[in-house]
């Protein structure tokens, strides 16, 4: 008995400590918060969800809310690793927000199997990815093309 509740109390202490590392990471500011083209040109979801939650008291369709951001973290996690990454590798503080996306959508499952509401893990998911297509649209600013970098070619368009 005494193991199972340190197994507990430790479990739940990792995900407390998760959590507010994530919270830290996901204060950092951005230059250019949201980078809409990055949302547009890959058709992310996240941001109308986002509006949605926030401005409609509506029910959550969970069934789709969900399939749409898994879609939207795995099409980020795709371009982080290999768009204007030469290294192919996520940083620690990617490592650790994949880690922490990947709790919340099980912590949503869960929710939504004992019929809590989920709106509040649904905010969090996508602030989550906010902050991907954040670092992923710094990235591609410092991109050069020639003698421009991308976003000196976007202006110049």
């Amino acid at each position: 008995m005494l193991s199972i509740a340190i197994l507990v109390i430790s479990t739940a202490l990792l995900l407390f400590y998760l959590q507010a590392v994530c919270e830290k990471i996901l204060r950092k500011p951005f230059e250019d918060p949201l980078p809409d083209p990055i949302v547009d040109a890959n058709r992310l979801e996240f941001p109308f969800i986002r509006r949605a939650l926030e401005e409609y008291d509506a029910p959550v369709d969970y069934a789709r809310f969900r399939v749409q951001l898994k879609c939207d973290y795995l099409a980020l996690i795709y371009l982080l690793r290999h768009a204007a990454n030469q290294e192919r590798r996520l940083s620690g503080d990617e490592r650790t927000l994949a880690v922490y996306f990947r709790a919340l959508s099980g912590a949503l499952a869960i929710w939504h199997f004992l019929g809590l509401g989920e709106r509040k893990l649904l905010l969090r998911m996508t602030t989550v990815l906010e902050y991907f297509a954040n670092v992923l649209g710094e990235r591609i600013k410092r991109v050069r093309f020639g003698h421009l970098t991308a976003s000196e070619y976007l202006m110049s368009l």
